[in-house]
């Protein structure tokens, strides 16, 4: 993770002291103190160069890495805020205190600069040890008038990115509390659209057990995620290939039905003569980026299958972006549902800067008769998440 940017990294940490230094400290310690307050950033700048050698994208074991950005949250980002602050004000008293020297001036900027540094330690440490903890259940009712009737009331519980080596330890306890929710709503399906792992499959043995306690009338369903690929870790093809299979293998231990580029069928009998069907495709992830897996093949998830009267199309794909580009145009699938987001795990007043670069980030969109759901998800590779607490959907369809 830090290998892909060290030098960003670097600058994030030493450009605030350097400034400290050469407004405040050098004219206000001796040497020994200078020295003091330059020491943890020192120890982050170490810090920073081990983990660029780390090969793989989270290290073993990961807590090495959390506590980094903890640190990273704690002591260089809220240095580089009040640093800016710092250099607003001083421009500022510059500009419309011409007649004194900036120095003499007040820098309201400084002032600025505490209140934003204190915002931020409360958010880093409500998001890693309150936020990352809570878990809440939403439920919405889908209406659509190509469901048939018998599937009126069907309900879909959908849970994604459980990323469950950031369960370790005691903090197990919050996958077995999500695992139980699930349970309790008694739907007639689960299905989990991908990431259930951070980047390799031995995450998963200990919670096997969890995982497998999983029941629905109708099964429970799985996608692969990015992460699900095993491409995060510096190994040879062939090994990465073992993994993902491994991965796919531990799922189907647990009982889950894992769906790659394929689909399932569920009928339910009409109130008169015949059957209705409700077909449950899962399209391999289809990412954007260098890293991001690309198989996702629309004609070999929905082979053999055409819209009808009778005929619901329930669509599992973990990157939603894949909607515009891959779905919509196929026309067939009614009802997407996706993941990868998690909301950014990140929002102030229900607000993060993820949609100014992903079109579809969080909640509902539509496009004519066809519509997609992107939950936040439950976990994440970084045991972090304020104002975008993890959840469970339960969605309810509805004839209409």
């Amino acid at each position: 993770m830090i290998s892909r940017a060290p030098y960003l990294f670097l600058l994030l940490i030493l450009i605030p002291d350097i400034y400290f230094d050469l407004h405040y400290w050098r004219n206000k310690y001796p040497q020994q103190k200078r020295l003091m307050r330059w020491l943890p950033t020192i120890i982050m700048v170490a810090y920073t160069l081990y983990l660029t050698y780390e090969p793989n994208f989270i290290p073993e074991p990961p807590y090495i890495v959390y506590i980094y950005l903890l640190l990273l949250g704690l002591i260089a980002i809220p240095k580089m805020v009040y640093m800016l602050c710092s250099v607003l004000g001083l421009a500022c008293c510059r500009i419309f205190h011409r007649n004194k020297s900036a120095h003499k001036s007040r820098n309201w900027g400084n002032l600025i600069g505490w209140i934003l540094a204190l915002s931020i330690w409360y958010i880093v440490f409500y998001g890693s040890f309150v936020g990352f903890n809570k878990l809440e259940v939403r439920r919405h009712t889908y209406s659509s008038k190509s469901l048939p009737q018998a599937f009126d009331g069907y309900r879909i519980a959908i849970f994604s990115d459980a990323h469950v080596g950031s369960y370790t330890g005691s903090r197990q306890k919050i996958l077995k509390r999500a695992i139980d929710s699930i349970n309790a709503l008694h739907p007639d399906i689960i299905v989990f659209t991908g990431d259930l792992q951070n980047t390799h499959p031995q995450e998963i043995y200990e919670h096997l057990d969890i995982l497998a306690s999983l029941k629905a009338k109708d099964g429970v369903y799985s996608v692969l995620g990015n992460h699900d690929y095993a491409g995060y870790l510096d190994v040879s093809n062939s090994q990465k290939v073992a993994n993902e299979r491994e991965t796919v293998s531990i799922e189907r231990q647990a009982g889950w039905t894992v769906l790659l580029n394929s689909h399932r069928i569920i009928e339910r009998s009409n109130s008169g003569n015949g059957k209705s069907y409700l077909v449950v495709a899962g399209m391999e992830n289809d990412g954007i980026g260098s890293r991001a897996p690309k198989k996702g093949n629309i004609k070999k998830t929905l082979s053999g299958i055409k819209t009808s009267d009778n005929t619901f199309i329930l669509m599992l794909e973990h990157d939603p972006s894949a909607w515009k580009r891959i779905i919509i145009p196929d026309g067939r699938a009614d009802l997407t549902l996706s993941g990868h987001t998690h909301n950014m795990q990140f929002t102030i007043f229900g607000w993060n800067p993820l949609p100014l670069i992903n079109n579809e980030v969080y909640d509902w969109y539509h496009s004519g008769e066809q519509s997609l759901f992107v939950t936040a998800g439950i976990g994440g590779l970084i045991p972090f998440r304020f104002g975008a607490t993890g959840e469970i959907a339960l969605i309810t369809l509805r004839k209409g």
